[in-house]
């Protein structure tokens, strides 16, 4: 386990330098929200009635944490679609942001095209591609990011970039100064807590990825706070430490999942549950939470807790998902793997051009 503390070491297996790519989100969250302020906007010719996040993995988890962290402002109905189709309901009162890092995703492509026939209000960003191309072609506003990411790794650019052009179409207020803080946060969390030159001894993320090292992560948020930063865990795990791991929401979990932490009772220890909540929790969520850790034990599996107390809510959300990223990062560091490369995805994606 001291392999995360040798950084020569870590460097040499990280050969396509994940590293950087995650220590840079706090200026990638700042320029985000530049660009998102740059660009010239389209307005829209008439009033905008709801919102569809078109997008898949890492270009789609954005419009989940903007959903999340706008809870509470937002006053028009919000939808995230997944696949190739609009919900029916998508109309020329409709904002539509179609994302897609490499603007070539098909299941994007597909929504964009739909968009168009049902002649919603469309934004489209990425770094390029046939979407970029698609938007420019129709005379629809294209927000251009940086090329030259791994996709999971713009998430600043992917989800921040979208708080600023929301301001600017008056649909919530200027967050300016919830950016500020975030990004002041979460350069603090690295070079304090997570980053690859804190010492195991003081690094959460370093130890958590030890905790969960061999053994299966089950990673719990808690609905309208933490369940988009819980999806992150399992994504970030998947793709960068090339490992398996399954999740819920509270308190969802609550009425079904949590009857099956009882079998198969010789695989239940090496189970890791992590639970992920805020302070905006409802207070009937906090008291399932300490019920359920304590039912979860029993099983014999380990409950790690973590929650952000400090700051606004956009820095809490993130604190938790950054903590996670390092996470994923030392997971696949001590799983002996360069975490970069996702070649069963580029596999999938080939053969499915061959159809």
């Amino acid at each position: 386990m001291k392999k995360l503390n040798n950084l020569k070491y870590v460097k040499k297996l990280d050969r396509s330098d994940m590293l950087k790519f995650i220590s840079g989100l706090p200026g990638q969250c700042r320029d985000a929200y530049k660009i998102g302020n740059s660009v010239n906007i389209n307005k829209p010719l008439i009033k905008i009635n709801n919102i569809v996040f078109a997008g898949v993995g890492g270009s789609g988890i954005g419009a989940d944490l903007v959903k999340v962290y706008l809870q509470d402002e937002l006053k028009i109905p919000v939808s995230i679609c997944r696949n190739y189709a609009l919900p029916d309901f998508a109309r020329e009162d409709t904002l539509l942001f179609c994302s897609s890092y490499s603007g070539n995703t098909e299941e994007t492509l597909s929504c964009f095209e739909k968009g168009l026939k049902k002649k919603a209000f469309i934004i489209t960003l990425g770094a390029g591609g046939r979407l970029k191309e698609s938007a420019l072609k129709n005379n629809i506003t294209h927000i251009s990011i940086p090329s030259g990411y791994p996709p999971r790794t713009a998430i600043g650019y992917m989800s921040i970039t979208i708080l600023a052009i929301l301001a600017r179409l008056g649909l919530i207020k200027d967050k300016e100064n919830d950016v500020k803080e975030l990004c002041g946060v979460l350069s603090d969390i690295r070079d304090k807590e997570i980053g690859s030159e804190v010492p195991l001894a003081k690094n959460i993320s370093k130890q958590i990825a030890i905790k969960l090292y061999k053994k299966y992560p089950v990673i719990y948020g808690t609905a309208d706070t933490t369940e988009a930063v819980a999806m992150r865990w399992r994504e970030q795990i998947a793709e960068n430490a090339k490992a398996l791991s399954s999740g819920n929401v509270f308190p969802e979990m609550n009425h079904n999942e949590i009857v099956g932490w009882k079998f198969p009772e010789n695989i239940l220890k090496d189970f890791k549950a992590i639970i992920l909540s805020d302070k905006d929790d409802h207070e009937r969520v906090k008291e399932r939470i300490r019920i359920i850790s304590g039912i979860i034990k029993k099983s014999g599996s380990e409950v790690i807790l973590l929650k952000r107390n400090s700051g606004g809510r956009l820095a809490r959300i993130y604190s938790l998902l950054y903590i996670g990223d390092f996470v994923s990062f030392y997971l696949a560091i001590l799983n002996n793997i360069d975490p970069t490369p996702v070649e069963v995805i580029d596999y999938l994606k080939k053969e499915l051009e061959k159809i």
